[in-house]
């Protein structure tokens, strides 16, 4: 069975994905079931391997997900997630390069009704 290809119809044809990305994401798919491998080998290289620029990981998010690729999706995602983690809002626009486009009145609103999340 050959690997999927990106076509027209692809989620992600307008975005490009590096070589690397999407060489790496069928690699990983294919040795991360490997049940030889200890376990603390294989933090040890999601860790390093995670260890990419912005839009790479990004890259690896879209291939991983357009591939059908769980481990891989799991992995970059909770990376994601990781950075997003005990960020305030302004620091996570900071960091993903997201433009506030809330008026003042309309980001007070917000904050009230999810009061939880700024706890």
């Amino acid at each position: 069975m050959t690997a999927p290809t990106m076509t027209s119809r692809s989620p992600t044809s307008t975005q490009r994905s590096s070589p690397r990305s999407l060489s790496t994401a069928r690699s990983t798919s294919s040795t991360s079931t490997a049940a030889a491998a200890p376990a603390e080998d294989l933090k040890s290289f999601d860790a390093e391997f995670v260890k990419v620029d912005r839009a790479t990981l990004f890259d690896l998010i879209l291939a991983a997900n357009y591939l059908n690729i769980k481990g891989l999706l799991d992995l970059t995602c909770q990376t994601v997630a990781d950075m997003i983690k005990d960020n305030t809002p302004e620091e996570i626009r900071k960091i993903f390069n997201i433009k506030n486009d809330f008026t003042p009145e309309e980001e007070a609103e917000v904050r009230k009704e999810n009061q939880w999340a700024f706890e």
